[in-house]
């Protein structure tokens, strides 16, 4: 892995802006403040079935870990919950397995055991343990539909946390 590149959709360096998130979008069920998701995301992760009524508008995810809705249109009113999605929300109640990426399927768990066991210490790190954003398809896999860099950067955190 040493010599290969990284995928530069995944790769931010740590400079990845924090998730914009919306004032005026609330959960429907909830009433917290989401953040936006492009449509091709909620395309991808609804299930099969649920596809065609996605639509062509962008849609919300709802942050709260306790509420079962995942992705939102308030203007629509049409919504998804954790069961009408294809992949657990690593951020839900209940979430399993917990991805760090979704892409490679490195779950926060490989993260953590990799900084406790290989003395991972930095995403680089994660990446030559794990084989972690190697396949970059971050707008399809990620239920955020952005990189990952920041959410393996909260699992190393925890792992250093726990030594």
């Amino acid at each position: 892995m040493t010599n290969e590149k990284i995928n530069t959709c995944c790769y931010c360096g740590g400079k990845e802006p924090s998730h914009k998130i919306e004032n005026d979008n609330t959960c429907p069920v909830c009433k917290t403040m989401g953040i936006k998701v492009k449509n091709i995301t909620v395309k991808h992760l609804v299930i099969d079935t649920l596809a065609e009524s996605v639509g062509d508008m962008d849609y919300y995810i709802c942050v709260n870990e306790e509420c079962n809705v995942v992705y939102y249109n308030p203007e629509s009113g049409v919504k998804f919950d954790k069961q009408q999605v294809k992949v657990p929300i690593w951020f839900k109640k209940d979430a399993n397995p917990k991805y760090a990426c979704y892409c490679s399927k490195v779950t926060e768990e490989q993260v953590i055991d990799a900084v406790i066991k290989h003395g991972a210490k930095t995403v680089k790190d994660i990446i030559e343990i794990t084989g972690t954003m190697k396949n970059s398809q971050c707008e399809k896999n990620n239920p955020l539909g952005k990189c990952c860099h920041n959410i393996i950067q909260e699992a190393i955190d925890k792992g250093l946390s726990m030594k």
